[in-house]
């Protein structure tokens, strides 16, 4: 498929990072682009192997990986698929400790280092992780027709999104769906009922953008919340959902404590809610939440080094995204319509954090100002704009 060609934005940082790091890591969900993007670069690298740890006659190599690793002499190896073999984070320790070398390993993984606790915990101070998500819209903005809304609906894996018949597109998202809950969810060692993880994932969906309310979610599915809580947490160690936080302000409100909760790729979203093409997601209720959590997962890609969270008070000031850096601070509201309409609580919460620079997505292509220090944007530009700033 030639669109795997598109560019992907963290290539150069992996490269410097294997310069500087004996190991380097990266993680994002399965089909997102990782073993693409790693083959590209031992291909391009001298000296080097690729395991793929789901081919048994790969994982048959390691059956000695002590032994396997040192007859490598000074090639990089890259093993895919790591989360299959966390007893080899203990080795890998030995071997780089032993080596030295900066550039020794690069590894792939479809759970979060937490989930992986062994690669948090051996290899403190020698590793280096990096997030590959699926296409954002820096990635696949030359070159393809209609490029926002399209990936808008089909969501950034490579596989939904680069077919050009809308239905196969559809096809492969609702069995990505399947497998993950029937076969990766299982790999991880987490014996759960899939219908189980697909009702919840499916109510996640339902509340895409809204409070998390794990008592309520709990009664509907016959669990208690803290069961709740834990399904999930895994959906969140494996890529599929985003947590938002409320952002954590020193003022004298009485703050939203509870996270938002969203469906982390759009196209995944639209599956789970049987909504299969453009017109029938600008007549779905889920309308503006999607735009919200498409727009958010195209920010905080480019930003993985701030921290974010949302603002609200009982009072109703709320304000979708907070993004924070040092003393720096930048509000975003996101807004699906092509003449957004703020509402009080905006602009009471652009008073009460004592924001100097604030920023409403909407789905246009040109910028303008609405007040001083706040721009209505289309999401390319901003997403240029946070470019210049990195």
């Amino acid at each position: 498929m030639q669109g795997y060609l598109i560019p992907r934005r963290i290539r150069n940082d992996v490269l410097a990072y294997l310069d500087n790091f004996p190991v380097v890591a990266i993680l994002g969900p399965r089909q997102a682009g990782k073993s693409t993007l790693a083959q590209k670069i031992v291909q391009d690298r001298k000296q080097t192997v690729y395991l793929d740890l789901e081919k048994p006659s790969d994982l048959r190599k390691l059956s000695e990986p002590e032994m396997f690793f040192q007859s490598q002499g000074e090639r990089m190896i890259c093993l895919d698929e790591i989360q299959r073999t966390p007893d080899l984070f203990t080795v890998l320790r030995s071997v780089v400790d032993q080596d030295g070398r900066n550039g020794r390993f690069l590894i792939l993984g479809s759970a979060s280092p937490d989930l992986i606790k062994q690669s948090s915990e051996t290899l403190a101070g020698r590793i280096v992780y990096l997030e590959l998500s699926p296409f954002d819209l820096t990635e696949i903005q030359n070159g393809h027709d209609k490029s926002l809304t399209s990936l808008w609906l089909k969501g950034g894996f490579p596989r939904s999104f680069l077919v050009k018949n809308n239905n196969i597109s559809v096809a492969w998202r609702e069995n990505f769906i399947r497998t993950f809950l029937e076969r990766d969810i299982p790999q991880h060692g987490f014996k759960i009922p899939a219908e189980s993880l697909r009702r919840l994932w499916l109510m996640c969906a339902h509340n895409h953008g809204q409070l998390l309310n794990a008592s309520r979610l709990g009664e509907s599915l016959g669990v208690s919340h803290l069961t709740v809580r834990s399904y999930i947490d895994l959906f969140k160690q494996t890529f599929m959902l985003r947590v938002l936080p409320p952002m954590e302000v020193n003022l004298k409100k009485r703050l939203v404590k509870s996270p938002k909760i969203y469906v982390r790729d759009s196209g995944i979203l639209h599956a789970l809610l049987e909504i299969e093409s453009f017109d029938g997601l600008i007549g779905h209720p889920v309308y503006g939440a999607s735009w919200e959590g498409f727009a958010l997962e195209n920010i905080l890609s480019l930003l993985p080094r701030w921290r974010a969270g949302f603002y609200g008070t009982s009072s109703g000031a709320e304000l979708d995204l907070v993004l924070a850096r040092g003393q720096r601070k930048i509000g975003v509201e996101f807004k699906a319509s092509k003449a957004p309409k703020l509402t009080r609580g905006f602009w009471n919460s652009i008073d009460d954090l004592e924001l100097s620079e604030v920023w409403v997505i909407a789905p246009i292509e040109d910028e303008y100002p609405i007040k001083e220090n706040v721009r209505v944007s289309g999401l390319m530009n901003f997403l240029d704009y946070l470019r210049s700033l990195s």
